[in-house]
């Protein structure tokens, strides 16, 4: 098992280049078993969680190569129609395979999903949404079992407890996609991660309207074809990087960033006092001696301030001048982190679904471990501006949504390194 040894206090310097979205990817190479013809997708992020997903997809009898983050994949017709727990476990995005499966082929045996152990995350609005669109849904011993060879469009709302679901919205839109007449999907997510897997299955021959909006219209279609494509740059990276330089009191030109899909994010690192200067697909982090302002942050989906930089922001707060409050929304048990920062000597009291924040001038090297995705990229910003040795464990959990994250700060100055435990 692998751990990074990070020592702190270097301003980060230089360009970084932004990999392509992972929850753009994940649900794409899903919605390819929406057609019988080749695909490719460009732009695809080396992650652990693409090649989880690629193995499901080999599993169901599609060839794939991928090279040079570029996906060709070739269905070979369809071996099986179940995704197996020992592939599913690892990951949630993993459970949008069972959309597509119940379209094309009418049925479906999928695991109940993995991924990061962040709270309570059902999938009801996945099973909700696939049930209105007609499907016979079971659940037995772990496994989604269902039977959907007459899948018709209705009008479907996708509402949940915490608002919203990227993942459940996409599912159903895809299964739509095939369904006999149209479908309107309401409260539907906004991403731009959605949006990418609209607009792929447009390009693919898909009838929707209204992508961007929580009001989705797919008229169904008799079958969908190969295409390239794609994916956008991952913005939940891009936000990290900034962040990144930003805690170093770093100059950083942060490439293949898409302010537009981050606004909410650079609002708050503008009120909190970093500079930076908003380019065409690019993000300037400029070189500051402020120290950071309190800033406030409350989770919401999107347009709203996203979840999964919630951890990294907090990193941010626990050096201000001040205290602050963040209110997580979407997953209110996303605090694993906590304890690991206040190892570190961040001032961190979490009370419900509330953080209270007491900003301290310096943290202090440390040895952490990481709980989930998010929380381990938080931890690696800590250790950069840290004063002294940092070594972050249990980093299996930042490959699965980071592509080679410590090369890529290395690049900037930074001293970090990749070692066996």
């Amino acid at each position: 098992m692998d751990k990074l040894v990070i020592e702190g206090g270097i301003p980060l310097k230089g360009s970084v280049e932004v990999s392509g979205s992972k929850n753009s990817l994940l649900p794409i190479l899903a919605a390819t078993l929406l057609t019988k013809d080749k695909c490719v997708i460009k732009n695809a992020p080396d992650l652990r969680d693409t090649v989880s997903m690629l193995k499901i997809l080999k599993h169901l009898g599609v060839a794939y190569e991928f090279k040079d983050h570029v996906i060709r994949l070739r269905p070979n017709g369809l071996e099986r129609c179940e995704a197996p727990y020992k592939l599913v476990s690892t990951m949630r995005a993993s459970f949008c395979v069972l959309g597509p499966l119940l379209a094309r082929y009418g049925k479906a045996r999928v695991s109940l999903p993995g991924g990061c152990v962040i709270g309570v995350r059902p999938v009801d609005l996945h099973l909700k949404g696939l049930a209105k669109l007609g499907a016979k849904i079971q659940v037995k011993e772990g496994y989604v079992i269902a039977d959907g060879r007459r899948l018709k469009g209705t009008h479907i709302y996708l509402g949940g407890a915490f608002g919203s679901s990227v993942l459940a919205t996409g599912n159903v839109m895809m299964a739509a996609t095939l369904a006999a007449g149209t479908t309107v999907i309401e409260n539907a997510a906004c991403e731009p991660e959605v949006v990418d897997l609209a607009r792929f299955l447009i390009k693919m021959g898909a009838k929707i309207k209204g992508e961007g909006s929580p009001y989705l219209e797919i008229a169904g279609v008799k079958e969908l074809h190969g295409v390239e494509y794609e994916v956008i740059p991952d913005r939940i990276e891009a936000a990290t990087l900034i962040m990144a330089a930003g805690v170093t009191r770093g100059e950083v030109l942060v490439r293949k960033a898409r302010a537009e899909h981050m606004m909410a994010v650079l609002e708050k690192l503008e009120e909190a006092g970093m500079d930076f200067k908003i380019a065409r697909d690019s993000v300037l982090v400029k070189k500051s001696s402020r120290r950071f302002k309190p800033t406030d942050v409350v989770t919401l989906p999107y347009p709203g301030f996203p979840t999964d930089v919630q951890a990294q922001f907090m990193t941010l707060m626990s050096i201000t001048d001040g205290i602050s409050v963040i209110t997580e929304k979407i997953y209110p048990d996303r605090f694993m982190h906590v304890a690991e920062l206040n190892r570190m000597g961040a001032q961190v009291k979490r009370e419900g679904p509330y953080a209270v924040v007491h900003g301290t001038r310096q943290l202090s090297g440390a040895p952490v471990m990481a709980s989930d995705l998010r929380a381990s990229a938080a931890l690696v910003l800590a250790g950069l501006v840290a004063r002294g040795r940092t070594e972050v464990s249990r980093i299996y959990h930042l490959d699965r949504g980071y592509e080679r994250l410590e090369e890529k700060l290395k690049v900037l100055g930074a001293k970090i390194e990749r070692v066996k435990e």
